[in-house]
């Protein structure tokens, strides 16, 4: 079966000295790229240790042949969304990544597609990106954090861009981040094992309280890590509407269920029980594939385990792991179809036979004939 990947994230190898740049600090920056890994600094302070695989597509291609994975929608890593800066900072570094992940995209088109990432903290410029993304770029999506600065999704400063994502068919992916590190959380990895949970359910909640996906029913937004804790507390969300609508139907007097189906999640969930009650809550066509490679957190053999569920049909396994996503960036399944998806690997499809490329892009002296499964 074909796997998309809805759920990942890249850097470009290299960017421009970012407080050079912009006259003050608080960026992140790569150093000390050397034998296939890279420090993550921020003002002097190392933040992660990433491996070359989250900046180097090829070394990513090799890794996809070998899980199996035929496309992943490459995103930039949350940290770099840099809501906190000058706007006109923010939008510089937002074509940065961009023009970086389209030049990806544009060497290795039937592998990766890209999901932008915008200057949210001022709307109007991130409408301009956002439009940008789609009509020059082709990125079928953009990705956003869980919230803005003080803002959560509800913010209406945020709708034009709702708006623009609506009328331009532009998906959203939306990713937790900026979760609260210190005091009680600072122990034990607390803000990406609870944090993040909380983080998306509060998103989804917000959006769903604040009439947005009311406002914008046609609206495509997917939320990360299986939809945080928002499926297994819906009971919960949908009791607190109906026994205090003084406090939650403020904005919106629609019962939270009604919203089942609208929404997506990816289907990180790490656990076959929760990953069945997952489909189950959210529908058999509303959860994707979504590894959050390249990070230790992530699924290390992406569709693994949606593959290991005895209890799922293989067109429902087919819709989990490529359909789903096609449906959710308003893709066509045959683009991603050619007689060989990999070019640096022959992974090839439908029972067709094909030749291998190098990673170059260049076909190799013998064009080999191969059988594909």
């Amino acid at each position: 079966m074909l796997k998309f990947d809805i759920h990942n994230h890249i850097l470009p190898s290299r960017w421009p000295d970012l407080k050079e740049r912009y006259g003050y600090g608080g960026w992140i920056q790569l150093h000390d790229q050397c034998n296939g890994k890279a420090k993550m600094m921020r003002d002097g302070k190392l933040f992660r240790v990433i491996d070359d695989n989250c900046w180097n597509p090829e070394t990513r291609l090799k890794e996809m042949d070998a899980t199996g994975v035929t496309v992943q929608a490459l995103s930039t890593v949350p940290v770099m969304f840099s809501y906190w800066a000058k706007p006109e900072d923010t939008l510089d570094l937002c074509q940065i990544l961009n023009n970086d992940m389209a030049d990806i995209v544009k060497k290795y088109p039937t592998r990766f597609v890209g999901l932008g990432t915008l200057p949210m903290q001022a709307p109007e410029l991130a409408v301009k990106e956002l439009r940008r993304c789609k009509m020059e770029l082709g990125f079928p999506g953009v990705q956003i954090g869980s919230h803005i600065n003080d803002w959560n999704l509800d913010a209406p400063e945020l709708q034009q861009i709702f708006a623009a994502a609506e009328e331009y068919e532009v998906a959203i992916f939306v990713h937790p981040w900026d979760m609260e590190l210190g005091g009680r959380m600072s122990k034990y990895w607390l803000p990406w094992l609870v944090g993040m949970p909380g983080e998306t359910a509060q998103a989804v909640c917000c959006m769903v309280f604040g009439g947005v996906l009311e406002k914008f029913p046609k609206l495509k937004v997917c939320f990360a890590h299986g939809g945080g804790a928002f499926p297994f507390t819906i009971g919960r969300i949908e009791h607190g509407f109906n026994v205090r609508p003084d406090l939650c139907a403020v904005e919106n007097d629609i019962n939270p269920r009604k919203y089942i189906g609208q929404i997506y999640t990816d289907s990180l969930t790490h656990d076959e029980e929760a990953l069945k009650f997952l489909v189950k809550v959210i529908g058999e066509k509303r959860v994707l594939l979504g590894s959050d490679y390249p990070f230790p957190l992530g699924e290390h053999h992406p569709g693994k385990l949606i593959e290991s569920v005895d209890a799922f049909t293989d067109e429902l396994k087919n819709n989990l792991l490529f359909d789903n996503a096609m449906e959710f960036l308003g893709l066509d399944r045959s683009q991603f179809e050619p007689a060989c998806t990999s070019k640096t690997s022959p992974m090839c499809v439908d029972g067709k036979s094909c030749h291998v490329e190098d990673a170059s892009g260049e076909p190799s002296s013998k064009k080999q004939k191969v059988e594909c499964c």
